[in-house]
């Protein structure tokens, strides 16, 4: 099993390519970025986590520009989004930002998407809360003809376009493995029609890893797993490399350089028992 992290880049934490030679450095597998565009005044969505939101919710830099800062200073890296708030973007631009940010990494991509969880947020991007399921699976399927195809159009009941050209092309071929966020049923539903991965977040508890996934052969079949924001404990680190996961990301706090860098180095002697 694969040990990466995931980690919200804000303008008050390390910056992408200190902690990307950083990760490198001590033989993390990858790097995915939370996003959130903004959050608003008036925040009424109850926040998953539970309590006040927090701070780093507030200052998360763009993921595409920090993973292309972070693939500039590494050469094996595994960069990806954990998740891209995929129908708060603009699908053409985005299929874009991806494909290019995999040519300048040489072909290291792992794009995480999901539905998002603030309503507030959605909307301000012109996005309804109640269909955002039904538009991501049509962005996913638009992308997807874009990176393969030398004239690609879609025509759906959210994404409409007529036949357009778009490079650069993904290096990874047939595309970035699109690894789906969530730990519902649609998200599982999502990954048998739409993904090459599921992407769930970490349930917290050993003893509860192995029916996290269970649904997933059902549902999905056999497709790789990358759990993300695992707390960094040995016993729940073992329990997901018991049951197959192929990458899991440790949560790793928003914190300025030198905490960041001793938290790594606590770390970094979970990356060696999977080595």
């Amino acid at each position: 099993m694969k040990i990466g992290v995931t980690t919200f880049m804000t303008d008050e934490g390390i910056r992408p390519a200190q902690l990307a030679r950083a990760l490198e450095e001590r033989a993390f597998d990858s790097l995915l970025l939370h996003e959130h565009s903004h959050v608003a005044v008036k925040q009424e969505t109850p926040f998953p986590g539970g309590g006040k939101l927090p701070g780093m919710y507030y200052r998360t830099l763009d993921p595409f520009v920090a993973l292309t800062a972070a693939a500039t200073v590494t050469s094996d890296l595994v960069l990806g989004t954990g998740v891209a708030l995929l129908i708060q973007r603009d699908v053409i631009q985005t299929a874009k930002q991806v494909a290019s940010l995999d040519l300048v990494s040489g072909g290291r991509v792992l794009f995480g998407v999901g539905t998002g969880w603030s309503r507030e947020e959605m909307r301000n991007h012109g996005a309804d809360p109640r269909t955002r399921g039904k538009l991501l699976n049509e962005q996913l399927a638009a992308i997807k003809e874009i990176w393969t195809k030398d004239q690609a159009e879609f025509h759906g009941t959210y994404i409409d376009f007529a036949p357009i050209f778009s490079w650069p092309k993904p290096v990874q071929r047939p595309h970035p493995p699109i690894f789906i966020g969530g730990d519902g049923e649609a998200a599982l539903a999502r990954v048998a029609a739409h993904g090459d991965g599921w992407m769930p977040h970490s349930v917290g508890h050993p003893a509860r890893v192995q029916s996290q996934l269970s649904r997933l052969t059902e549902v999905a079949g056999d497709v790789p797993v990358m759990v993300a924001s695992v707390a960094p404990r040995p016993e729940l680190i073992a329990a997901y490399a018991e049951a197959g996961v192929e990458r899991v990301a440790l949560s790793l706090p928003t914190q300025p350089e030198a905490e960041t860098l001793r938290l790594l180095d606590m770390f970094a002697a979970l990356v060696g028992d999977y080595a």
